[in-house]
């Protein structure tokens, strides 16, 4: 028995300046909030004030920004696409859901309270392990498709396994976040928790669908045209969120420079270890390729926008959480390409073994 034969690989189509320079923005606006902060502290100590039920204004009309677009992009229609690559699908599942919030729960417990506590600020540490949980929490929506497209990853596959990761994050991502936080010790109020899921899944998840309704009645080209139109929208308001996390993030960065450094290093070691993982998991399995590619690069990256929103609500602007999402925004683009480039270089060897493993199959 052999694995599903898939439609011809795309050309991978390159990266938009956005994209591509992604962690030069997020550097930019780190030096640019930290610099506003010292200048304004009044000004934004104002905007952390506005705040409804726990909930900054600002930042949520932000972070719906940010989302919405990246979630018209998803057709939870593919989801019937599921059992046809549901081998490459069971292993996306499993790093994502069984795998990897739980071990970066425990790279965050050996790095953070144990081998970088010393040079840490005191009382932090439970914070920046919050952060990092919710990071690895919530599986990449967008910059997936983005991923894919450079290793010639099979569309439609990568379509079905956005649209199943959202529904599951829905259900999932609250009772996980609680798990792993109270196995580590870290008190969070189930109502925050609840409430960010609603607002930074649920409502933005129905919208965009209405939205992405509305706008394919008006034919596919006009879709794309509007999805050209409103792609930098996400960018902006992302890099404008972090103007303002570090603004408050600015006094605690200036003292211990370190720290987005100690934060980074959990973070990679889940990437590699996560990607690494799938990768391997669908080779034993004899799947393609182009599924592989996908599978295994969805597992390695985060639906930061969530994370950060989500660190916000529950710990505040100026909280070691929000920090901690904010590193994986900073490191995520220079990582992932490496990644690409090794999956990329690797099919040969890759491809022998799935041969090898269908055939055995």
């Amino acid at each position: 028995m052999t694995s599903t034969t898939l439609p011809a690989r795309p050309a991978p189509a390159a990266m938009n300046v956005f994209e591509r320079y992604l962690t030069v923005w997020v550097f930019l606006c780190i030096v640019a909030g930290i610099a506003l902060g010292q200048l304004f502290p009044a000004l934004f100590q104002a905007v952390g004030r506005m705040e409804l039920a726990q909930v900054n204004l600002p930042v949520g009309l932000l972070i719906w920004v940010m989302i919405i677009p990246m979630l018209v992009k998803v057709d939870f229609g593919a989801l019937h696409q599921v059992r046809r690559h549901w081998r490459g699908m069971g292993v996306t599942l499993f790093v994502n859901w069984a795998v990897k919030p739980f071990t970066m729960a425990l790279l965050g417990w050996i790095f953070i309270r144990h081998v970088f506590a010393p040079w840490l600020p005191a009382g932090q540490a439970d914070s920046y392990i919050a952060g990092l949980i919710l990071l690895a929490a919530a599986p990449c929506t967008a910059m997936v498709f983005v991923w894919s497209r450079l290793t010639g990853g099979h569309p439609l596959f990568t379509l079905s396994q956005v649209a199943l990761n959202d529904t599951i994050m829905v259900f999932a991502f609250a009772p996980i976040v609680a798990l792993l936080l109270g196995l580590s010790s870290i008190v969070v109020p189930w109502d925050t928790l609840i409430t960010s899921v609603v607002l930074y899944i649920v409502i933005p998840v129905v919208l965009a669908q209405w939205l992405r309704r509305v706008l394919l009645r008006r034919g596919q080209v006009a879709f794309e045209a509007a999805m050209e139109r409103v792609g930098p929208w996400s960018i902006t308001a992302l890099l404008a969120t972090l103007v303002l996390l570090f603004a408050f993030q600015g006094k605690a960065i200036l003292e211990q420079p370190l720290v987005i450094a100690m934060l980074a290093v959990p973070i990679l070691l889940q990437v590699f270890f996560n990607s690494g993982l799938a990768y391997w998991l669908n080779r034993r399995l004899g799947e393609s390729h182009d599924v592989a590619c996908p599978s295994a690069l969805i597992g390695a990256s985060n639906f930061f926008e969530l994370a950060v929103a989500a660190a916000i609500s529950l710990f505040g602007f100026e909280s070691g959480a929000a920090l901690a999402t904010v590193v994986g925004v900073l490191i995520e683009v220079p990582v992932m390409l490496l990644v690409v480039r090794l999956v990329n270089r690797s099919r040969g060897w890759y491809e022998a073994g799935a041969s090898s493993a269908a055939t055995s199959r």
